[in-house]
């Protein structure tokens, strides 16, 4: 009890290091389901997408097509109602439909993120992080060859949807259970260890000047 207890007491500190590890805004908001409308609107339009281009095999091309069409309609006939004035919402002006300077800014402030983190594991400071991005990239190439792009985009965008969701619900649960996982394959260690490895005969000096 006691150490679940301990468990229990340092979750929300888990928890926070791993809403600052995704960005701490709203990029992890949506990963935490924070604002669940959000959430639940972008994870239904990417499974959209990937049921039209995987499943149905809509080509990208006329489905681009369709869109822009569709949106110039929507747009002149918005326009044309708007100002015989028979709706009292207006259609939106030009400015309304640029993208903004700081929408950019945030864009690039990502990318520039991830280019220092991936210069930051290249020069081998973190051999563990290191070693892990190295066999993490090597499973995704070979995993690659057997689900196309936006398939393995589309799981990567889920499992970035629910793990962390799933982890702040079942915390102290997935953390305790990896903890006496982690003592149980110890003792097993140990125990392979002195009764295996300590009982294997080492070689004395004398041996190694004969050979």
């Amino acid at each position: 009890m006691a150490e679940r207890n301990e468990h229990g007491a340092s979750s929300s500190r888990r928890r926070r290091s791993l809403y600052h590890n995704l960005g701490g805004g709203h990029f992890a908001d949506i990963m935490f389901w924070k604002n669940k409308k959000e959430s639940g609107t972008i994870l239904a339009v990417f499974t959209l997408i990937w049921f039209l281009f995987e499943v149905v095999e809509y080509p990208f091309i006329t489905f681009l097509c369709q869109i822009l069409l569709i949106s110039i309609f929507i747009f002149l006939i918005w326009s044309y109602i708007g100002s015989s004035q028979l709706i009292k919402r207006r259609p939106p002006s030009i400015e309304d439909l640029k993208i903004s300077e700081s929408t950019w800014r945030v864009l690039f402030d990502k990318i520039n993120w991830f280019i220092i983190k991936l210069y930051d594991v290249s020069t081998g400071t973190d051999f563990r992080l290191l070693v892990l991005a190295v066999v993490s990239l090597w499973i995704l190439s070979v995993v690659g060859n057997y689900f196309s792009s936006l398939t393995l985009l589309y799981i990567v965008f889920v499992g970035l949807e629910t793990i962390p969701m799933l982890y702040e619900l079942y915390e102290e649960e997935l953390n305790y259970a990896a903890s006496k996982s982690g003592m149980n394959m110890k003792k097993l260690f140990d125990k392979f260890n002195s009764k295996v490895i300590n009982k294997i005969p080492k070689a004395t000096g004398k041996t190694k000047r004969r050979m």
